[in-house]
C-alpha cells in the first residue's frame, strides 16, 4: 500500500471515482470522507493496535481502511457494494493484514467471518468494529451487533449527529427508543467528536458524529431470557404512543390476562408507554413475562 498518497482527499477520490467509472449510490448511502484529519481522528478514537482484529463495515473506497491497515494487526472489511471491490482490491493487493469480504454486514454471520482471522496468535481475544457506517443501515446492524453474542469489545461508528443523540438518550423524550436501551443494556457510549458535512464527498444534508461504545463486562440487569427482554422492548416501542397494556398484547400475541398480571408483578402501570420506562423496569417486566408464559 502506498502510504503517502491518501485517499481521503478530494483529488485522490474523484481520480478512483473516475477511473472505475463510480457514482456515489445513494440508495446505498455513500458518502466517502475526503479529509485525512478526519480520518486519523477516528483511528486514534479507536485506539487500535498490532494486536487488535479491526472489523470495518462499508469500506467505500478505502479510506478509513488505509489507516486502519496502518495501525491494526489485521483489518476485515465487509463491502455489499460489488463496483467497489475492484478499486478496493487494487488498493490493497499487496497489504497482507486487509481482507476484502463481499457481503451484506446485516446477513453476514460476523463471527463465522472473523473466525480464520481471531486464530491468529498474535491478536488479542476479540474484535473492535470501527466504520463509517452507511446511513441506512445503521440503526439495525448496531442493534444487531449489540444483541448478538459475537466477542466485539469496542465499537466506534461515525454515524449521523442525530442518530447520535438516541444512542445516549434518556427515558422520556423523542429520541429515545430500543437503540438507546441496546445501547445500556450492553455497552458504556460517548461522543468522541462531530463532524461536518463539508468533510464527505458527495455532500450530505447533516452532519455526522463519532461515536464509541466500550463493552461492559457484564450487561447492566440481569434478566432470565435476553431475547425476551428485548421483545418487549421492540414491542413497546414498535406502538410508543399506546399504553404498555395495548403494546404488548398486540405485538406478542400475549392475553390481555397475562399481560395484566405480568404488569402487576413487576410493579409497573400498565397506562404507562414504552418511552417512560428505563431499563431495569424493561427488565422486571421482561422477567415477570417469562416467568407467567
Amino acid at each position: 500500500m502506498n502510504t503517502t498518497k491518501r485517499i481521503a482527499t478530494p483529488s485522490v477520490t474523484r481520480g478512483i471515482m473516475q477511473d472505475y467509472h463510480l457514482v456515489a449510490k445513494k440508495s446505498l448511502g455513500q458518502n466517502f470522507i475526503i479529509e485525512p484529519k478526519i480520518i486519523n481522528r477516528i483511528v486514534e478514537t479507536a485506539a487500535c493496535d498490532k494486536h487488535d482484529l479491526v472489523l470495518e463495515i462499508g469500506p467505500g473506497l478505502g479510506s478509513l481502511t488505509q489507516a486502519l491497515a496502518e495501525a491494526a494487526g489485521q483489518v476485515v472489511t465487509v463491502e455489499l457494494d460489488k463496483t467497489l471491490l475492484p478499486p478496493l482490491q487494487a488498493q490493497f493487493a499487496n497489504t497482507p493484514n486487509v481482507a476484502l469480504i463481499h457481503a451484506d454486514a446485516l446477513q453476514a454471520d460476523i463471527s463465522g467471518l472473523l473466525a480464520p482471522y481471531s486464530a491468529k496468535p498474535e491478536l488479542r481475544p476479540g474484535f473492535m468494529v470501527v466504520a463509517n457506517l452507511p446511513y441506512y443501515i445503521t440503526t439495525p446492524l448496531i442493534l444487531r451487533i449489540l444483541t448478538d453474542n459475537a466477542p466485539w469489545r469496542r465499537l466506534v461508528f461515525m454515524v449521523q449527529k442525530e442518530l447520535a443523540a438516541r444512542l445516549q438518550a434518556a427515558p422520556g423524550g423523542k429520541d429515545y427508543g430500543a437503540l438507546s436501551l441496546a445501547v445500556q443494556y450492553r455497552a458504556q457510549a460517548k461522543l468522541a467528536f462531530t463532524v461536518p458535512a463539508a468533510v464527505f464527498l458527495p455532500r450530505p444534508k447533516v452532519d455526522s458524529a463519532v461515536v464509541v461504545l466500550d463493552k461492559l463486562s457484564a450487561p447492566t440487569v440481569q434478566v432470565q431470557d435476553e431475547a425476551a427482554l428485548f421483545a418487549v422492548i421492540r414491542a413497546g416501542f414498535n406502538q410508543r404512543r399506546k399504553t404498555l397494556s395495548n403494546a404488548l398484547g398486540n405485538v406478542l400475541g400475549l392475553d390481555k390476562g397475562l399481560v395484566t398480571e405480568a404488569l402487576s408483578l413487576a410493579g409497573i402501570d400498565g397506562a404507562r408507554r414504552a418511552e417512560t420506562l428505563n431499563l431495569a423496569e424493561f427488565a422486571a417486566l421482561s422477567n415477570a413475562i417469562t416467568e407467567l408464559s
